[in-house]
């Protein structure tokens, strides 16, 4: 039967993608130089923000996730990032393969909201493996499971992130509305002969008092 371990070695964006896309790196090792045929590989990926250190700035925006930090001992829980599948080719010894994963810049959506929070040093990542691996052997072909124990810690510098979604979205976000929002903002946008959301948004905070910086 196989011994496998798993590592990730590289975190980088899809930089030609129609979507955002992170692409993960992992090298798989067979210890024991067993054959692998092929790997059916599924990928829990999530984020442990209890695992690094957040400055004034970070906690005040991250209070919208986890509640006032004098409460984060019992609210900052592991955030589900993403679920993925890959299939790993036939390799002896080791090999490593690239597992696109999908993302939002949806700020309604938590991860988007820790993400975009951050200001500098690392997303604590843990990756979280499952899955069918096929051999064959003197007996003939043999499946085995991937042990649901298997993981994997990355930490990723958030400059990454914000590489891929300056990729993406230069200099912008995303903020989710309401259909009855949208219409109205259109229908101000037309009565004040105002080209650009931007330039809607900014007429509205300085009506409010609140003028963007």
């Amino acid at each position: 039967m196989a011994d496998l371990t798993i590592e990730c070695v590289d975190v980088h964006p899809e930089r030609y993608g129609t979507s955002p896309t992170m692409i993960f790196r992992l090298r798989i090792i067979e210890n024991s130089a067993t054959p692998i045929h092929a790997i059916a590989l599924r990928v829990q990926i999530r984020i442990e923000p209890q695992r690094r250190r957040y400055n004034p700035d970070e906690s005040e925006l991250l209070t919208y996730l986890f509640g006032d930090p004098s409460r984060w001992a019992e609210t900052l829980k592991p955030l589900q990032f993403a679920m993925v599948s890959a299939m790993v080719p036939s390799f002896i010894g080791s090999t490593e393969i690239d597992v696109p994963v999908p993302c939002t810049y949806d700020l309604e959506v938590a991860t988007g909201k820790y993400f975009h929070a951050l200001e500098d040093g690392i997303v604590p990542f843990v990756l979280l493996f499952s899955g069918t691996a096929f051999s064959k052997g003197q007996q003939g072909f043999w499946v085995d499971q991937v042990p649901w124990h298997l993981e994997a810690d990355y930490r990723m510098p958030i400059e990454t992130w914000q590489q891929m979604m300056n990729l993406y979205f230069p200099n912008e976000g995303w903020i989710r509305l309401p259909h009855d929002t949208i219409d109205a903002l259109m229908r101000y946008k037309a009565k004040h002969a105002i080209i650009s959301w931007d330039a809607a948004m900014e007429k509205l905070l300085a009506q409010a008092g609140e003028a963007a910086p």
